[in-house]
């Protein structure tokens, strides 16, 4: 490239700022335009898994990874009726199923201040609601709600799972809802004292499921549990039924689960969805990253990583092809077809495994060495 390209981010979530953090590692000037007037909080808990990890490691950031997270020595798949345990996969330390990378489990408030650290808080631009924008020869111009505009060499929509980038460049794609309710939490780890606070445990029943993660260090367990849905959405349900109506789901499981219903605070739920594969990312001088590009049902712990690998491709593009579109072609053309990969593969686990294949996680989510830079 004759000069060093000017890059707008639209949203400052994880992928927002993991892909900041990216292109500025490589020197390029970037701007995160987040339409909210205070960024975000969630003290929701996340699995950072190995080839996620390991890109924070590249970064310089890994002791102050490990000094938040917890590294689950194993994920344990359990029987819902009774517990008992049915497979388990080495998460650390030596094994045939163990990885280089640590995998770890962090409030989601954690590893957003650890990416917020990297970068100047003047490169973050609050309240600033992305409504259209313009592509030209010369670059992108970007329209906010307040009437205000910027410009920019590319335009990254990393907007999540209700992009206006991608309804722009390809449409809004069809929706495609599976039918299930997510809840998710956390309480103190004392609350489930016969569970170990050092692994990621899986309780699969018939049609539902439950996960279980150690984080604060231990203290706390955050929780995932995805149910059939039942008289409408989880956005139809208000919020003071939700603890009733999560005990009930798990009534007859096994100790723990009842004890994690019980206990549990703060109870957030959704209706999980995601979207076939989309063909192609953008076009010219635009580009989408994260949830905005492939958004990822919640079953195989990858939408943080995903994102991370993304950001990595995207900067080191960006730093060294000739154009901004030979770029971004560059970047799509890499991502795509892995992404989309996990993602189907994500779709393919919503439901109770006949068996759980014995498979590393580097044949799982291809941690070797696949990404540029």
């Amino acid at each position: 490239m004759t000069r060093t390209p000017r890059v707008a981010v639209a949203g400052a979530g994880l992928g927002g700022l993991a892909a900041a953090a990216a292109l500025a590692r490589q020197g390029l000037e970037v701007a995160v335009y987040e339409q909210r007037p205070r960024l975000p909080e969630d003290e929701t808990a996340l699995h950072l898994a190995p080839n996620g990890s390991r890109i924070l490691q590249r970064w310089g950031l890994g002791a102050q990874l490990l000094a938040l997270a917890v590294q689950p020595v194993a994920l344990e798949f359990r029987e819902w009726s009774d517990g008992s345990l049915t497979w388990r996969q080495p998460l650390a330390g030596p094994g045939p199923g163990a990885v280089a990378a640590p995998y770890c489990t962090l409030l989601t408030d954690e590893l957003y201040d650890l990416l917020l650290a990297r970068l100047p808080q003047e490169r973050i631009r609050l309240g600033r609601r992305l409504s259209g924008f313009r592509e030209s020869a010369d670059g992108v111009e970007l329209e906010f709600a307040d009437g205000g505009s910027a410009t920019a060499d590319v335009l990254v929509g990393a907007d999540g799972v209700r992009s206006m980038v991608r309804s722009r460049l390809v449409g809004t794609p069809r929706r495609v809802y599976h039918g299930t309710t997510a809840y998710s939490g956390a309480l103190q780890a004392d609350e489930v004292p016969g569970l170990a606070r050092d692994r990621v445990t899986v309780w699969l029943g018939p049609e539902a499921r439950m996960v279980g993660a150690p984080v604060a260090q231990g203290e706390q367990l955050g929780f995932v549990a995805v149910v059939p849905s039942r008289g409408g959405t989880a956005r139809q349900r208000p919020l003071r039924d939700q603890s009733a109506a999560l005990a009930a789901d798990f009534g007859g499981w096994a100790p723990d689960v009842k004890a994690i219903t019980a206990a549990a605070g703060g109870i957030r739920s959704w209706t999980p969805y995601d979207h076939a594969p989309l063909r192609r990312w953008g076009s010219g001088r635009v580009t989408l990253l994260g949830d905005a590009a492939h958004p990822m049902l919640p079953y195989h712990g990858q939408g943080v990583s995903q994102c991370l690998e993304d950001a990595v491709a995207l900067a080191h593009h960006l730093a060294t092809a000739p154009t901004p579109a030979q770029a971004l072609r560059r970047y799509e053309a890499l991502r795509l077809p892995h992404t989309a990969r996990v993602q189907l593969g994500s779709r393919a686990n919503a439901f109770r495994p006949a068996a759980v294949p014995d498979v590393t996680w580097a044949q799982v989510y291809d941690i070797e060495e696949h990404l540029p830079g």
